[in-house]
C-alpha cells in the first residue's frame, strides 16, 4: 500500500534550505528546548551505547547534547538534505524518507522535530528499528495535533470571511496516541509516548509566522492552494488571534504539542507481557481476597 503523498517534499527541502542560509538568531529556541528535555530522558537511561546518530543535524544541538551525556562512544551527524553551512561538515547527509543505515549497526538513534514532514512515517520508522542493534533505543520529538491550532484556526476563519471558503494553510500533525500506535506497528518494544504543551507568546501573528519561516517550518502541503493569502486575509487573521487568543497584556499564544517517543530494539533481555492465561490468579480470586481484607 502506497503511503499518501501528503508533503511537498521539494518545496520542504528548499524552505529548510532557506532557513539554514539566512540563519536568524533566536529561531532555534524550540530545538534547544526539545534538546535540553530529550537529554533528560537520556540521563534516565541506565545504560551506554557504542554508536549515537543525530537523525536531523541542524543547529548541532542534538549532536553536542550526545557528546555531552556522556552515554556514547562515538556520535555520528546526518544533516536533512544539504549541510548546515554554520556548521562543521556532518557526517553524512540523507533524506529522512530513506535514513542511509545498515541493519542492526546503531546503539542510539535520535530524532528532533524532522520526522513529521514525512509522507511514509510507518515506513520511516520501521526502517529506523531495523537500523538499530539488538536493544538499541529510538528517541525522538515531533509537534503533536494541537501545534499551532490557534493559527489555524484564525486563518481558516479569516479566509471563510473574506474569500467565502478555505483552503489548509498549516499542516496537519499526527495524535500522541497514534505515535504510540506506529511505533508498535512498527515492532519497537517498550513503546513509550508522552506529550508536553508549550505556549509561546508573540506581539502579533506576523511576529509568530516570521519564526515558522525562520525554522523552515512554513507549510508545505502538497494540496495547499496555489494563490497567496491576500493582505486582507492576515489583518483579518491577525485581528482575530488578537481578540480569541491572547493573554490581558495583548501578547498571542501560540501553542506547540510537542509528542516524545521511545522505542527499542528487540532484545531477549527486556521484559515481556505474559501470555494470556498465564497468570497464576485469577482477577476474581484477587478482589476477592482485597473484600476480605476491608472486613478485618
Amino acid at each position: 500500500m502506497t503511503a499518501p503523498d501528503i508533503f511537498d517534499r521539494r518545496l520542504f527541502r528548499q524552505r529548510r534550505l532557506n532557513a539554514l542560509r539566512k540563519k536568524i538568531n533566536g529561531a532555534d529556541f524550540l530545538l534547544k528546548t526539545v534538546s535540553d528535555d530529550l537529554a533528560d530522558r537520556l540521563s534516565m537511561i541506565s545504560r551506554n551505547f557504542k554508536t549515537g546518530i543525530d537523525l536531523g543535524g541542524h543547529t548541532g544541538h542534538i549532536a553536542a547534547m550526545l557528546k555531552q551525556s556522556g552515554k556514547v562512544e562515538t556520535v555520528y551527524r546526518g544533516d536533512l538534505f544539504d549541510p548546515d553551512p554554520a556548521l562543521d561538515p556532518p557526517d553524512f547527509v540523507f533524506d529522512d524518507a530513506l535514513p542511509p543505515l545498515r541493519d542492526a549497526s546503531v546503539g542510539l538513534i535520535v530524532s528532533a522535530l524532522s520526522l513529521q514532514f514525512v509522507n511514509d512515517l510507518p515506513g520511516t520508522l520501521i526502517q529506523i528499528r531495523r537500523a538499530l542493534e539488538p536493544d538499541g533505543l529510538f528517541l525522538a520529538t515531533l509537534p503533536g495535533a494541537e501545534t499551532l491550532f490557534e493559527l489555524r484556526d484564525v486563518l481558516m476563519r479569516a479566509e471563510l470571511e473574506l474569500s467565502g471558503g478555505a483552503a489548509p494553510r498549516v499542516g496537519p500533525f499526527t495524535d500522541v496516541r497514534e505515535l504510540g500506535s506506529l511505533l508498535q506497528r512498527a515492532g519497537f518494544a517498550l513503546p513509550v509516548t508522552d506529550l508536553d504543551r508549550i505556549t509561546v507568546r508573540y506581539n502579533s501573528l506576523f511576529d509568530l509566522m516570521n519564526d515558522l519561516r525562520a525554522m523552515g517550518a512554513a507549510s508545505v502541503l502538497r494540496e495547499r492552494s496555489r494563490t497567496p493569502l491576500s493582505k486582507q486575509v492576515f489583518f483579518r487573521a491577525a485581528e482575530l488571534y488578537a481578540r480569541d487568543h491572547a493573554d490581558a497584556d495583548g501578547r498571542i499564544r501560540a501553542t506547540f504539542a510537542l509528542v516524545s517517543l521511545s522505542g527499542w530494539a528487540p532484545h531477549e533481555s527486556q521484559q515481556k507481557p505474559l501470555k494470556p492465561g498465564s497468570a497464576k490468579t485469577s482477577l476474581a480470586d484477587a478482589l476477592n481476597a482485597q473484600k476480605g481484607d476491608l472486613k478485618k
